[in-house]
Order: C-alpha cells, then structure tokens, then sequence
C-alpha cells in the first residue's frame, strides 16, 4: 500500500465567479466610476432600454432590451414597461448570467428601467444558481412622491427576488456632505459608497487573511432569507483606532445609526491592519459589534496586510429578514415547540393522522328485529293506538274553506281557452280550494 500523499488538482479547481450588471441610468454611472478605480479586473456589464444613455457606458458589454415594446428610447419612468421589456429576455438574461457565482446588481430605484426590470433580472439569476446581491439608491424627496412610491413598490418587490438588497437612501447622502458640496459631488460621493460595497465584499471573498470569510459564508449570511441587508465600512488610525473604527461604524447613516445591527440576523465582518494589529484592537472592536448584534449570527475574518501598517479597516454586512421571511420563520418555530411538547417529530406533526381531527365511525347498517311481543301487549298496543287517533281526530277545525262571492272577471284573451285538467283536477284552479286546505 502506498503511503505517497496525493495533491489536489488545483488546474481543475473552479476559481469564484462575479459579475457586475449595471441597470439603467444610474447604474451604468455607478459601473463607470467602478471601472475607473481598482475593481477594473471584475467584469462588468451595461443594460438599459434607452439607446441614447447606454452609449454612454464605458462597458464593451452593452445589452439594449425591450426594443419590440420601446424602440430604445426608455420606459418613461414606468416600471410595468421596463418589467415587460425585462421578461421578453429572461432567456437572454440567463445566457448572459449562466456561470456566475455572485451577481451584483447595481442601479437606481423610482424610475422605469430598474425599478421594473431588477426584480425580473433577479429572479432569473436565482434561477440559474447565481447569489445575488442588489445594490441600490433610492431618490431624493426633492424628487417627488411620485418617484419616491414607485422606488418603495420597487425595493419590496426586489426583495423578494434578491438574495439581499443593499439600499442607499440618496436622502441619508445629505447628512454626510454639506451645504457647498455641488451636485456632481454629491452623486459622486453615492457611486464611492456604491463602488466601496461592492470592492468590500469582493475584496472580502477573495483576499487570503488568517481568519477566512468564505462565498460559503457570505450565503449564510444572505440566501434564502429574504433579507434587507446593509452595508458599512469604516477606517481608522492611530492609537485610539479600534475605538474610532467602532464609533465611525455605528455612527453611519448606512446602519441607521446602528438600529440595523439591533435587528440584524446573521452580520458578516472582515478586519484589515497591519502587523502591528494587536489582539485588543480585535478583541475591541468585535465586542461592541457583538453587543450591538445581540440576535445575530455573526461571522468574522480577518486579514494581515503589510502595506496597512498603523490601520485597522472593518467592512461589515448586515442582514435582517424581511416582514414575510420572518413570520415564515416564527410558525416554523412554533411547529417545533409543539412538536418537542407533543414528544413528536415535526414531519409527525405535520402528517394528517395527527393533525386532523379524528372522524366518528359511521353507524352500521345492520337493523336488530323487534323484540317478541305476547298477544295481550299487541292488543294493548293497538287499543292505545285507536285512541290516540281519535283524540287526534277531535282537535282537527271544523272550519271549512270556501270561495269568497267576489266578482268574477273575465279572462279577456284566455275566455276561450280550454281548462289545464290532469286526472280529472282542474288546475287553474289554486290548490288549497282543490284540496279543502284550511288556512287559518
């Protein structure tokens, strides 16, 4: 027996798969502004239904869709029309997403394009094994209510289609710029944050560190729950830093102040330093995050960087389950407890021998015979039964019933016509009179 250790056939290992989509206008500026910094290397690919906008995507991969319904010349700012133009290509759509393991969707919410199309696009990247992960804005209140009912409808429905959404309230950018900042600036600093979750998690899945979060772990924290998810990351220096990264993550607008760590599920958190990232700095930073997380999962990584010297970085995935994922998840617990109280399985519970109600037999239809009765209890019988008739027969009325003297009127048309007999019975005439019924 040979004691020669085999190595893993690293060649035919599958390396992670991602791509970038970006949807509609402010998609295809977000994935602009990625392509020009250093997530250049993930592919990245531009759709829209407006010819016009989609050339001015810095993408080589450019899909116009919905052309039959539009022409390429947008929805409109009607989303039924970019989720039509969306379901002609699921096939297309499927083709394009086929071997990817993590699919980023990237755009804006109030519109016609995105709002209606991203819900489809997920769905059928679900469909095809992809993880999907949607990152999305949502508009400014100076935008109308309009918009802002159409992006709300929007992210419920997105939700439902997506593995997680990671949504950025324009509203939230205000309080993090000031009253000088011109409008580029301000729509610049929403594709940073943008470009940041996406560089976040994939620079997460894919640096090698001492503690490893794994695509494995990113699904834990996502699939299948439905889950509105956030996304946070926050840098720090000096000797003070563990505490300064922890005052800067619960502080941002992204984690509504921390709120969303109180309701979180499952939280995914990666540090970054330098080698002289100290045990402390660690111990720190991940007990505020678990106080603030108190019913979530969490999960950690961590990695040394020689070129972070000084630093400590944490980027940070939140995840609640949504309203129906929720409820969902209460009636399983509840079944459960049942169950463990019940002594049985949950299968057992929920089998129809134990959970419906038992029915009563159906009586038999075997009829005993009437008992052996002597000569005198039959006449008995019969003389109780003569007098019971004939007391009967006395309480019926004497009243008997006539006809009123009223006119008789004629019957114009029908004079002539013959009498509807039937076995000797007149029957236009009314039936109490046929049979002397009394009706008082």
């Amino acid at each position: 027996m040979s004691n020669e250790i085999k190595l893993p056939d690293w060649e035919n290992t599958r390396k992670l798969s991602a791509k970038v989509i970006g949807l509609g206008g402010a998609g295809i500026n977000a994935v602009n502004h990625m392509i020009r910094s250093d997530l250049r290397e993930l592919p990245f690919l531009a759709m829209h239904t407006n010819a016009r906008a989609l050339a001015q995507a810095a993408v080589s991969d450019q899909v116009l869709f919905g052309l039959e319904l539009m022409r390429g010349l947008g929805t409109g700012g009607d989303p039924d029309l970019g989720r039509a133009a969306a379901s002609e290509e699921t096939e297309k759509l499927k083709e394009l997403i086929s071997g990817t393991d993590l699919l980023f969707i990237v755009g804006g919410l109030g519109g016609g394009t995105t709002t209606g199309a991203a819900p489809v696009l997920a769905r059928a990247a679900k469909e095809t094994g992809a993880l999907v992960l949607a990152l999305v804005t949502l508009p400014f209140e100076f935008e109308g209510v309009r918009r802002q009912r159409q992006a709300q409808a929007g992210l419920h429905d997105l939700r439902l289609a997506a593995d997680g959404v990671i949504c950025l309230p324009h509203q939230k950018v205000v309080k993090l710029i000031d009253k000088n900042t011109s409008l580029l600036e301000t729509f610049a600093i929403t594709n940073e944050m943008l470009a940041q979750g996406v560089r976040g998690i994939w620079q997460m899945l894919t640096r090698h560190g001492l503690i490893n979060v794994d695509f494995s772990d990113l699904c834990t924290v996502l699939r299948g729950r439905q889950a509105e998810s956030c996304f946070a990351t926050a840098e720090a220096r000096g000797e003070g830093r563990a505490r300064e990264v922890t005052d800067k993550l619960l502080a941002s607008p992204l984690l509504e102040e921390g709120q969303m760590l109180a309701e979180a599920d499952a939280v995914l958190v990666s540090l970054i330093g330098g080698p002289d990232l100290t045990m402390s700095d660690v111990n720190r930073v991940m007990e505020q995050i678990n106080r603030q997380a108190e019913k979530a999962q969490v999960i950690m990584g961590a990695a040394i960087l020689p070129e972070c010297e000084g630093l400590i970085g944490v980027t940070l995935v939140a995840a609640r389950r949504s309203g129906r994922a929720k409820a969902n998840a209460d009636d399983s617990n509840e079944r459960e407890n049942l169950a463990e109280s019940a002594g049985l399985s949950v299968s057992e519970m929920e089998n129809p021998f134990f959970s419906s109600p038992s029915q009563t037999r159906p009586s038999p239809r075997y009829l005993p015979p009437p008992p052996d009765l002597t000569q005198e209890r039959k006449e008995q019988l019969f003389a109780d039964q003569g007098r019971y008739r004939s007391r009967k027969q006395k309480n019926v009325s004497r009243w008997r019933q006539g006809q009123l003297p009223l006119e008789i009127v004629s019957k114009g048309r029908f004079e002539q016509s013959e009498p509807t007999l039937h076995e000797g019975e007149d029957l236009d005439v009314p039936t109490y009179i046929r049979r002397g019924v009394a009706l008082n």
